[in-house]
C-alpha cells in the first residue's frame, strides 16, 4: 500500500507541486467571492444578466473592476458568461443574489471581515492561543457573527425537525441557541411543541426578535442565562445543545453535560448538534478545516470525534443512543438523560 506522497515503483506518474499550488492560492479564490458579494455583484445580476458596461453602472465599480471580479467568479464557477452577458450561476442565484430563502451573504461577511483577519495570525493562534477570542468581540462585531452563524447553519437547523421525530416531545430547552433558528424550523414543523431558548444577553436580545418575527413568541420563550454558571430552565423533556461544544475543552464540556442533565428528569432526551468528526479527525473533511476556524477564536474551541463525546455522556448522567448525518458535515448525537 502506498502512503499520501508515495508513487509505486516503475511508475511514470509525474509529481508536480499543483496540489500545493491549489491550496496556497485559495485564500485568492476566497477574497474574490467575498468581495464579489460586499460590491453586489450577485444582487446586480438578479433579475438579469447583463455586459461589463451594464453591470458596473449597476454596481457603481469602473469596467475595469467589474470585469476582475466577474471573470474570476466565471472561472470559479460561480458566475456564468455566454458573449459579452454574465449572469448568476445556480448556486450564486440561489444564496447570493438577495432572493427569498436561504441567503449565505451574512455568513461570507462573517468569514470576511471577523473570520479572514484572525486566520492571518493563525500559525501565531496555533503557537500561543488567539489573541483575541470571539467572545471579546464588540457588539457591532458580534452581531455580524452570530449572523454569519445563522446562516451558515441554516440547513442543519431547518432539517433537525426530519432528522429526529419531536411527537412525544412536549418542551425543548435550546442551550446556547443563537438567535433561535433551530427552535423556530423545530416548531413550526411541531405545532404543539414549546420551548426555552437560552442564550447571553446580548444575543438574546437578537432571540427574541427573531422569535417575535417568526409569530411564536407566545410557545417559545427567550432566557438570558449563562449556561456555563447559571442554572438551567427546567421543566424540559427534550435538551438541544447545538454548535457549543466546540467552544469549550473535554472537561469544560464534561461539566456543561452534567449542568444540562441536573435540569431534567430520567428519560429526557439531549441532542447535540456540531461538526463531528470519526476517531482521526479528518472526516468530514470540513469538520477538520473547522478545527483551525475555532483555533483562530477560540483558546479552547476543537472539534471532537463521536467516540470522545460518547466517552463523556455516563459520566454526565446519560446514555448515548446513536449518531445521525445532519446536512453537509453537521451530524447528531442523542443520549438519554438516566
Amino acid at each position: 500500500m502506498t502512503t499520501t506522497g508515495q508513487v509505486h515503483a516503475g511508475s511514470t506518474a509525474k509529481v508536480t507541486a499543483d496540489p500545493i499550488v491549489r491550496l496556497a492560492s485559495g485564500f485568492m479564490a476566497a477574497k474574490h467571492l467575498f468581495a464579489a458579494s460586499e460590491l453586489g455583484l450577485f444582487e446586480a445580476l438578479a433579475d438579469a444578466p447583463a455586459d461589463l458596461d451594464a453591470l458596473a453602472s449597476r454596481t457603481g465599480l469602473t469596467r475595469r473592476a467589474a470585469r476582475i471580479s466577474a471573470d474570476a467568479m466565471v472561472a470559479l464557477g460561480i458566475l456564468e458568461r455566454e458573449g459579452d452577458l454574465y449572469r448568476n450561476g445556480p448556486a450564486a442565484d440561489g444564496f447570493l443574489a438577495g432572493k427569498a430563502g436561504s441567503d449565505l451573504r451574512p455568513l461570507l461577511r462573517f468569514w470576511n471581515r471577523i473570520s479572514y483577519p484572525a486566520w492571518v495570525d493563525f500559525a501565531e493562534a496555533l503557537a500561543r492561543g488567539p489573541v483575541q477570542e470571539v467572545f471579546e468581540l464588540d457588539e457591532e462585531e458580534q452581531a455580524i457573527v452570530t449572523a454569519g452563524i445563522e446562516a451558515a447553519l441554516a440547513g442543519p437547523a431547518n432539517a433537525l425537525g426530519q432528522v429526529v421525530d419531536f411527537s412525544s416531545s412536549r418542551r425543548l430547552l435550546d442551550v446556547g441557541g443563537g438567535t433561535g433558528s433551530w427552535s423556530i424550523a423545530t416548531a413550526r414543523r411541531y405545532p404543539h411543541l414549546k420551548g426555552t431558548i437560552v442564550e447571553l444577553p446580548v444575543v438574546a436580545a437578537l432571540a427574541e426578535q427573531r422569535v417575535a418575527g417568526a409569530g411564536l413568541a407566545d410557545r417559545l420563550a427567550v432566557v438570558a442565562v449563562d449556561a456555563m454558571a447559571d442554572d438551567l430552565p427546567e421543566g424540559h423533556d427534550t435538551v438541544l445543545v447545538a454548535n457549543l461544544v466546540h467552544y469549550w475543552s473535554p472537561d469544560t464540556n464534561a461539566a456543561l453535560l452534567r449542568r444540562v442533565r441536573a435540569a431534567v428528569q430520567p428519560g429526557a432526551k439531549l441532542l447535540l448538534a456540531d461538526f463531528w468528526t470519526d476517531p482521526t479527525h479528518t472526516e468530514p473533511v470540513h469538520a477538520a478545516l473547522m478545527a483551525g476556524e475555532f483555533a483562530a477564536h477560540l483558546r479552547a474551541g476543537d472539534v471532537y470525534s463521536v467516540d470522545e463525546v460518547r466517552d463523556w455522556l455516563p459520566a454526565a448522567g446519560w446514555c448515548f443512543v446513536e449518531h445521525r448525518p445532519l446536512t453537509g458535515p453537521q451530524s447528531l448525537i442523542l443520549a438519554e438523560a438516566v
